[in-house]
């Protein structure tokens, strides 16, 4: 992998998508040759968090062919106009995520982006996990639900609650780079991963 791209939206949960970046760049100064960006789906300039945290993009997903697309959560439970839910009423996100798929792009759910890859049809028959207030929504889909932190089913991820998304992009780090760029990351970060990783294959 060489590219990763994280997806960001209007009412996007800050630590789904920030978590996961600042692993991987951490990654990067560690060893691995990764190009990491954040992208919207349309073109705006900055796009503003669920939290009040206001983003500036690089770029339109549609312009960049990621090896990686991470997909963060936020606003699924609470119904708001801006948000995952939102994202996955609109259908716009979910028809991009399912297109970068089908041209080969690896991707990954953190919290209740794992959501908007069910809309998007990439969780049917697959073992999946996502936030706790969405695990209804989950059980109801396609989706074989897995109780663990991290579920790895090769080309689609996904992750549980907000701080997962740190436990995803770590597992990726090591599963990509190796155990040792992985320990230089949660050395350099200070963190330490918990909870279990279901993996397929």
């Amino acid at each position: 992998m060489d590219t990763v791209a994280i997806a960001c939206f209007d009412g996007f949960d800050e630590l789904d998508a920030i978590g996961p970046y600042e692993v991987f760049e951490t990654a990067a100064l560690a060893g691995a040759p990764w190009d990491v960006s954040l992208r919207t789906l349309r073109d705006q300039p900055t796009v503003t968090a669920s939290h009040g945290l206001s983003i500036g993009a690089e770029g339109r997903l549609a312009d960049s062919a990621p090896d990686l697309l991470v997909v963060p959560g936020g606003g699924w439970a609470d119904g708001a106009d801006a948000g995952a839910r939102a994202e996955a009423e609109r259908g716009r996100l979910p028809d991009a995520l399912a297109s970068a798929h089908d041209a080969g792009t690896t991707v990954a759910g953190v919290c209740t982006g794992g959501m908007l890859l069910e809309r998007a049809g990439l969780l049917d028959g697959r073992p999946a996990v996502t936030h706790g207030d969405a695990m209804r929504d989950l059980r109801a889909s396609g989706a074989e639900v897995v109780d663990a932190r991290v579920v790895d089913d090769g080309d689609v991820l996904t992750a549980g609650g907000v701080t997962a998304g740190l436990d995803l992009a770590v597992h990726v780090v090591e599963r990509e780079w190796g155990p040792s760029v992985a320990d230089a990351v949660t050395t350099e970060m200070e963190y330490e991963p918990r909870g279990s990783v279901h993996r397929t294959g």
